[in-house]
C-alpha cells in the first residue's frame, strides 16, 4: 500500500519538475525591463545624481534595503570609469557597477555585476530628452536569461518586480531633482 502511494508522489514530483524545466525552456534568452518619467527639470539638473554614484543614496531604490551596507567608490568621482562596489544583507546582496558611457545630460550606460545572491551581468541605461516642462528620462536594463534565471520567470513576472523599483528609483530621483532646481 504504501508503495503505489510513494511511486504516485515520485510521479507527480517528476512530472511537476518536467513541466518547470519545459516552461523554462521555453523563456527568451535575453530580457528588457524598462520603466520612465517626466521630471521637472532640465536634463543638466538630473544629469549629475545619475553620474555620480556617491548621489545614488539619495534616490536608489537598492540603497535603502541594508542601511549598513558597505559601499565602496573607485576610478574618477563621475563618469566614465567611476565605479561603486556594495556588500550588504540578503536584501540587498553584492555586486558593483562601472560607468562605461556618460554623455553629460543625455546618457549614462553601466555594467551591472551581481555576485550575490545570484552572479549576473546586466547593462543599464538611462537616457535624458529635454521635453517641455522638463526632461523625460528612460531607465532601461537589459541581460542574458540564465537558465536559473529562466525558472525563476517561471514563477515570477521579472519585469513587474524589478519595475516596481525602477518606479520608486524614478520618483525619488523627480524629487531630488525637482527639489535641487534648474
Amino acid at each position: 500500500m504504501l508503495k503505489p502511494i510513494l511511486l504516485s508522489v515520485a510521479g507527480a514530483v517528476a512530472l511537476g519538475v518536467l513541466v518547470v524545466l519545459v516552461l523554462a525552456s521555453r523563456k527568451p534568452e535575453s530580457f528588457h525591463i524598462e520603466r520612465r518619467t517626466v521630471i521637472a527639470a532640465p536634463p543638466e539638473a538630473v544629469f549629475p545624481h545619475l553620474n555620480d554614484f556617491r548621489r545614488w543614496a539619495r534616490w536608489s531604490p537598492w540603497e535603502k534595503l541594508d542601511p549598513s551596507m558597505q559601499k565602496t567608490y573607485g576610478g574618477p568621482p563621475s563618469g566614465v570609469g567611476s565605479t561603486y562596489a556594495w556588500r550588504g544583507d540578503s536584501k540587498a546582496g553584492e555586486g558593483t557597477m562601472t560607468i562605461l558611457e556618460s554623455r553629460p545630460s543625455e546618457l549614462l550606460t553601466l555594467r551591472l555585476e551581481f555576485l550575490k545572491p545570484f552572479p549576473a551581468t546586466n547593462t543599464v541605461t538611462y537616457t535624458l530628452v529635454p521635453k517641455a516642462g522638463g526632461t523625460e528620462i528612460t531607465w532601461a536594463m537589459d541581460g542574458k536569461n540564465t537558465f536559473m534565471g529562466k525558472i525563476f520567470a517561471v514563477f515570477f513576472d521579472m519585469d513587474a518586480l524589478i519595475g516596481k523599483d525602477f518606479e520608486r528609483g524614478l520618483a525619488d530621483l523627480k524629487q531630488v531633482s525637482e527639489e535641487a532646481g534648474p
